[in-house]
């Protein structure tokens, strides 16, 4: 599709960005200082609980936020123009073109009163001319391509007439409408099964092989993670506290929340005692936290992490992973992760998900739908 542009080349990267929203309560600093970059054809996921950020952070890329958003400062280049200064008409170009969104509920997301085929179609000719009819048989093509059966017949369809993997799938086409070169995912597959679950992420990452494109998931399930992502951006309290490969934040985490995000994760193999939940609760985001965002909540907290945030260590051996923690700086007293983060605990619930897409690989296909 693009000859000219390169795989693993950068082609997003965020800048000390921070959003804020205006309150009657006062103002909420939702993001605060979150920096990455994207390579084509690569797969980011950002994980975090919900409210850590993770959503604004991706609709501040296409500026869809609401009206009581406003940047306080940071960069989102897109083909070396920040994103933040282009005017509303030129974003225009680049939303839904060249970076799309799929949302996590297709029903609020698509116009019931219309048939699916000509919502994707109207989405076509918003940024290509070209007749009706070339756009709807588009619409057909794409259909077919993220697996909607019959689509000759199907895109005549309402929203209301398909299940909801199926509407998932329409909402991926709408996405995919145009080619764009990244996709934003955000929870996509919070409202289905597990077994439509699996189906959406290998539909989406099987299309960002043969499209060429870059995607960022948005997720708080590590399960989801686990099997798509190249690269790894835990978020908590509107920062990105630690950021590398999967392999790296999985199975050499470095920290205390990513220990927490993993331990609470479910398994096969876990017996019958409860499982695991990261203690109180996140920070108002109207008053600032003073130091480390996660210190409260923190069983292995330092007297430094009341007072200063962190910043960005180092990973030792490793030029991609870095974590904004305490512990890894150099006067740092030695801690033992807890047994559940460490690999053994991962590789658990690694073949616990394994488990599982094997035996949905199996199922009559008449199951999955």
């Amino acid at each position: 599709m693009m000859g000219e542009k390169k795989l693993g080349e950068p082609i997003l990267q965020v800048k000390n960005l921070h959003v804020s929203f205006h309150t009657l309560e006062g103002t909420v600093n939702a993001v605060r200082g979150v920096t990455f970059t994207l390579k084509r054809g690569e797969t980011l996921a950002l994980v975090g609980e919900s409210g850590s950020g993770k959503s604004v952070s991706m609709k501040a890329i296409n500026r869809v936020l609401p009206g009581n958003a406003f940047f306080d400062s940071g960069e989102i280049i897109y083909e070396g123009k920040n994103l933040l200064t282009l005017s509303e008409q030129d974003i225009e170009k680049i939303r839904g073109r060249k970076i799309a969104m799929i949302f996590q509920d297709p029903m609020t997301s698509l116009n019931p009163t219309m048939n699916v085929g000509r919502q994707i179609a109207e989405s076509i000719l918003i940024h290509e001319k070209i007749s009706e009819e070339e756009a709807i048989q588009q619409a057909i093509e794409l259909m077919g391509l993220v697996g909607i059966r019959n689509p000759q017949e199907s895109w005549k369809n309402y929203p209301h007439q398909f299940s909801g993997g199926m509407r998932q799938r329409v909402m991926i086409t709408l996405s995919l409408a145009c080619k764009p070169d990244i996709l934003i995912a955000d929870e996509p597959t919070t409202a289905l099964d597990v077994t439509i679950q699996s189906q959406i992420l290998d539909l989406i990452d099987d299309l960002k092989k043969k499209l060429n494109m870059s995607v960022i998931f948005i997720t708080h399930d590590l399960g989801v993670v686990a099997h798509v992502a190249d690269k790894v951006a835990v978020m908590y309290a509107g920062r990105i506290v630690e950021i590398g490969t999967a392999e790296e934040i999985f199975y050499n985490p470095q920290h205390p929340y990513t220990w927490g995000l993993i331990c609470s994760m479910p398994s096969l193999d876990t017996k019958d005692e409860s499982l695991y939940s990261i203690p109180g609760a996140p920070p108002n985001l109207l008053h600032a936290p003073k130091g480390d965002a996660f210190a409260p909540r923190n069983a292995y907290a330092m007297p430094i992490d009341f007072e200063q945030q962190p910043p960005f260590f180092r990973v030792a051996n490793s030029p991609t992973h870095y974590a904004a923690t305490w512990l890894l700086a150099p006067e740092a007293p030695s801690v033992t992760p807890p047994q559940e983060s460490t690999p053994d605990g991962w590789r658990a619930v690694r073949r616990s998900t394994a488990r599982m897409r094997e035996t949905i690989s199996i199922m009559p296909k008449g199951l999955a739908r």
